[in-house]
């Protein structure tokens, strides 16, 4: 996107083309106005469509151009976060009420993708969370338990059998979550603004909102080129949020995130890689991702921002892990490298702010923005309907906090990677 081959790499190439769309130019009137067309946006426009209600989306760049264009595509059950730690972060009710809701979340883009026919390289087959030495066992040991006690569909692999689903030696164990999947990221979203398109939602990109102002108990939301009344305004920007709401880009710490994707390997290789097609990532601190397409192409990724010296020490360590992981691929190129920003809290979960009165956002996925994204659009949407009370929320109604230290942190975060995949290989 913006001739920047960084920003989405192989999801731009793969992606079916987004829906055709245009900048606002004039002033119109809908029940809401959505600002951002990502994963949670367009989640809410299109569920509040189906309920008949006129919506409006705008967004200052392209669909999809903040995270939900550039992820690596897990569709994932829950949050960082341990299961019984919930409760005890945000209060037994909403922490049961929270775990319950992301717990299903990725049936719920299960069913949009069938629904919809969205064309996202959809696989069904789990994700692998896998564990490097006893400490990542351990920690693993503890995560299934406590979903198992929810009832999830989840089992600790044994050492042998996680190299059967991974196709690699080094792991000691890995949690299989048989409620996940993979998606190609870009695909979805845009396949969310067809269907949200074809459900009567006005989208805009090249859009960028400059302010809101009230007049009488309507929302002005102003562009460079018109406006839009709104009685509701829903703020689904996340980690690309800008002004008129900086609070909410200042409670969020920039974590880069980057991936390359190798060309097609070839069927003999790519028959004992991730032969199941699960989705996959490390318990390590700075953690590692991989994944197939639907081509054979293995993405492999990590924290660091591929810019400056990040490009040439971040795909130089790529290689090297993946040579380490994977002997059996033989020669080691890459047809695409691209990275972007997740939106993290200080306690790894995410927030549901009233930033005015009828001026309501979810932020901070902390890395787990395609299901949650997905499902909490969709609460959004239940509750300017009326449908979900302030009392029956899966979060507290909260205010922004800005985060203490944020630039100072965010370039130690970018920097360390850097040094750490210097000098480091994966395992």
């Amino acid at each position: 996107m913006l001739n920047d081959e960084r920003s989405h790499g192989l999801w731009e190439k793969t992606a079916p083309p987004a829906p055709a769309t245009r900048k606002l130019d004039g002033n119109i009137s809908v029940d809401v106005a959505v600002i951002g067309a990502g994963f949670t946006g367009l989640s809410a426009a299109l569920h509040l469509a189906e309920t008949g209600t006129s919506v409006a989306v705008l967004d200052a760049v392209e669909i999809g151009y903040g995270g939900s264009g550039r992820n690596v595509g897990l569709v994932n059950a829950g949050m960082w976060v341990m299961p019984n730690d919930l409760p005890q972060v945000l209060g037994q009710v909403h922490g049961e009420r929270l775990l319950e809701l992301l717990g299903n979340a990725p049936q719920s883009v299960f069913n949009l993708v069938d629904k919809h026919k969205i064309a996202c390289e959809l696989e069904r087959k789990g994700t692998l969370h896998c564990a490097v030495g006893k400490s990542g066992i351990e920690q693993l040991k503890q995560r299934t338990e406590q979903w198992l006690a929810r009832g999830a569909s989840v089992r600790l692999l044994s050492a042998e059998e996680t190299a059967e689903k991974v196709g690699s030696t080094v792991y000691a164990g890995a949690l299989l979550d048989n409620r996940a999947g993979t998606i190609q990221p870009l695909a979805y979203v845009r396949g969310l603004a067809t269907a949200a398109i074809a459900a009567g939602v006005a989208v805009y990109t090249g859009t960028p909102v400059t302010s809101t102002t009230r007049s009488g108990d309507r929302w002005i939301v102003n562009t460079p080129a018109g406006t839009v009344s709104a009685e509701w305004v829903v703020v689904a920007t996340n980690a690309y949020t800008t002004s008129p709401w900086p609070e909410l880009r200042a409670e969020l710490l920039h974590l880069p995130y980057f991936n390359f994707a190798t060309p097609p390997l070839p069927e003999e290789v790519r028959n004992t890689v991730l032969p199941e097609r699960q989705g996959g990532w490390d318990t390590k601190e700075i953690l590692s991702s991989f994944r197939m397409d639907q081509r054979g192409r293995l993405v492999f990724g990590s924290v660091g921002a591929l810019r400056g010296t990040g490009m040439a020490v971040h795909k130089a360590w790529a290689a090297r892990s993946i040579r380490k992981l994977f002997p059996q691929i033989k020669d080691i190129t890459f047809e695409a490298g691209w990275y972007g920003q997740i939106g993290m809290t200080n306690d790894n979960l995410p927030r549901f702010h009233t930033l005015a009165p009828k001026i309501i956002s979810f932020s901070g996925y902390n890395g787990r923005g395609i299901a949650p994204g997905t499902v909490f659009g969709r609460v959004l949407a239940e509750h300017i309907v009326g449908k979900v009370s302030d009392a029956d929320l899966p979060l507290p109604v909260t205010k922004p906090k800005e985060e203490g230290l944020r630039t100072l942190r965010e370039g130690y975060y970018e920097v360390g990677a850097q040094l750490a995949h210097f000098v480091g290989n994966r395992v």
